[in-house]
């Protein structure tokens, strides 16, 4: 395993890091809770194999992620960067102190390495974090619960940077990957300062797990793309951690493969991987960008997020995918959500939308190519 500075907290991680977002489950509904028979010697191969940085969060795996890891640490938690969240930004301190309490009882631990903010953007850090959250952050720490005050974060590059010149997180997970490389020159800025940088979706929430027959296209003796996705992460030297969610034993000895023996990327492929994401990128600019200036639609239809997986298809060539997701929409009981048929064409969509996309007729077509 090949390890890098994690900012300037100290702390040496492994470049590969263990994200508890999917793991393995049983039962069902509101029932359904990690298998531990399955997901416990999956963590401990990945501990095994030097992998020692673990991220979860309250809300993961039906609440039920920060238990399963609890258990899995038992014997391995001085080795291990154990790394949570509070999601929690309201104004009522007992409720954040609640959730953080609630974590280190779940984890069974004394004290959390890495804490985050959980997705923050800059309106909730100049309306929240600093005015309130980051004295109790600080309170925290100097009680020696938390180790590292962190965030997660979801936001635009200006945001970023002006995040890191707070100078207030030591460490900040967010999202980059072959797909959405918008962040690139903020996490060269946040490095430069001294951030620990831990990308979460290296390939993009499963979106790479699948065969793309355009990144095969053009990019030549390409083996795998979670393979090349996950290089491309690795390949950043801002980048201190890649995050990868794992829910099977194959994904974790296929993930710890490649970080423990990361050949760099040569030149053309990175020249390759440029120019395709260039010619992506300007092919997107004639479809929605999912800014969601047409929502709410007056009767439900998920406009932005049937183009984002339209998109997945058209572009990206993600078509078992994008089908996938969207007939999943208003399925589960309490997904109010409609797909593209129950669009009544009103037209409220269109007058709003910067690009002047034809949403109505985008709609029927995404319907019929994905219904």
């Amino acid at each position: 395993m090949i390890y890098r500075k994690l900012g300037t907290t100290g702390l040496m991680a492994s470049q590969l890091g263990f994200g508890a977002m999917r793991l393995p489950m049983t039962g069902e509904g509101i029932d359904a809770c990690v298998d531990r028979e399955r997901a416990v010697p999956m963590i401990h191969r990945a501990f095994e194999a030097g992998v020692n940085y673990i991220d979860t969060a309250v809300g993961y795996c039906n609440r039920d992620s920060q238990r399963a890891i609890g258990e899995a640490l038992r014997g391995w938690r001085d080795r291990i960067i154990v790394s949570t969240k509070n999601h929690y930004y309201g104004p009522d301190e007992k409720e954040w102190w609640k959730n953080l309490e609630d974590s280190l009882y779940r984890l069974n631990i004394d004290c959390i390495d890495i804490y985050s903010h959980h997705g923050i953007n800059w309106r909730h850090y100049e309306e929240n974090v600093a005015p309130r959250l980051s004295a109790w952050m600080q309170k925290a720490r100097d009680q020696g619960l938390i180790r590292h005050i962190c965030t997660s974060f979801h936001d635009s590059t200006e945001a970023l940077v002006k995040l890191v010149d707070t100078g207030y997180p030591e460490v900040i997970t967010l999202q980059y990957n072959l797909l959405n490389r918008g962040l690139e020159e903020g996490i060269a800025y946040a490095a430069e300062k001294g951030i620990g940088i831990v990308v979460m979706g290296p390939v993009a929430g499963g979106r790479l797990g699948a065969t793309s027959s355009i990144l095969e296209e053009n990019i030549p003796h390409l083996r795998k793309v979670p393979e090349l996705a996950l290089r491309h992460v690795l390949a950043n030297p801002n980048v201190s951690v890649a995050l990868s969610g794992m829910s099977t034993m194959s994904h974790v000895e296929e993930n710890i493969s490649v970080a423990s023996d990361t050949p760099p990327l040569t030149e053309e492929q990175k020249r390759l991987i440029d120019d395709t994401a260039l010619r992506i990128k300007e092919l997107e600019k004639l479809y929605c960008t999912g800014c969601g200036y047409c929502e709410p639609c007056p009767n439900n239809v998920a406009i932005s997020r049937i183009f984002e997986w339209y998109n997945l298809g058209r572009l990206y060539g993600y078509w078992d995918r994008a089908t996938m997701l969207y007939r999943e929409i208003g399925v589960k009981e309490n997904d109010k959500r409609k797909k593209a048929d129950s669009c009544i064409e009103c037209g409220a969509c269109e007058k709003n939308c910067p690009q002047n996309i034809e949403i109505i007729r985008n709609l029927k077509a995404a319907h019929t190519d994905l219904g």
